[in-house]
């Protein structure tokens, strides 16, 4: 029986709560009608699309079951903005503020960012899936069932972040900051490509596979102070 106990303990320890993916259903959208964003804006069940809004003020705007398409986001103030039930497709563009903006049940499709500022943020139920991001920044943001699949992400910085249920899925993650970060569930298996810069001591509450810990052999020693001598 104590057998059999400890077999059931083990195999409890190997199962991983999988990310709960977010399921949009857009409704028959409208085409939005030009203009600028608008701070404080509320936007419902409109679809923006090859758009340019570099530059623009759209602080503590919401979304509400909407598609942004295409659109053009340089320089674009989007902090503590509200995207519920809705899709990112094709955005693009370089310091991007989005910080404290709450994400819950969005995809983020094929997007090609650089140094977006998403600190403070919250993202529940999302999916990142394709696309390239570089110097992400989601120091102190909390990820509750987040999916990155089949994406680039360089350098991103989830210092301080808490994340629970998120999977890195046929991704490359190249000199992540996981400094200070705290998990529960964090799947990393399937990434084909990670690199931790920083943060290794952060890992308790991760998954990885035994070539992936072979790799972190070296970093975790050096956390540890151990020399490994021929």
């Amino acid at each position: 029986m104590a057998r059999k106990g400890q077999q059931e303990q083990q195999e409890q320890q190997r199962k991983v709560k999988a990310a709960r993916r977010p399921e949009v259903r857009l409704p028959e959208l409208v085409v939005w009608p030009g203009g600028e964003l608008e701070p404080d804006g509320d936007y419902d069940g409109l679809e923006f699309a090859d758009l340019d809004w570099a530059g623009q003020e759209g602080v503590g705007a919401r979304f509400m079951d909407c598609a942004v398409r295409r659109c053009v986001l340089d320089e674009t103030a989007l902090a503590k903005a509200r995207f519920v039930d809705s899709v990112l497709d094709g955005v693009r563009g370089v310091g991007t503020n989005l910080s404290g903006t709450l994400f819950r049940d969005v995809e983020v499709v094929d997007a090609r960012l650089g140094g977006v500022q998403l600190h403070g943020a919250v993202l529940e139920r999302v999916v990142v899936r394709g696309g390239k991001i570089d110097y992400l920044n989601l120091r102190q943001a909390r990820l509750k069932d987040v999916v990155f699949e089949g994406c680039v992400l360089v350098e991103p910085d989830f210092g301080g972040a808490v994340l629970e249920r998120v999977e890195f899925r046929d991704c490359a993650v190249r000199g992540v900051d996981f400094s200070g970060a705290r998990m529960t569930d964090v799947d990393l298996r399937a990434a084909d490509v990670l690199e931790i810069a920083r943060g290794v001591d952060a890992l308790a509450g991760a998954v990885i596979s035994p070539a992936q810990l072979f790799d972190l052999a070296p970093a975790l020693a050096g956390q540890l102070g151990l020399r490994v001598i021929p």
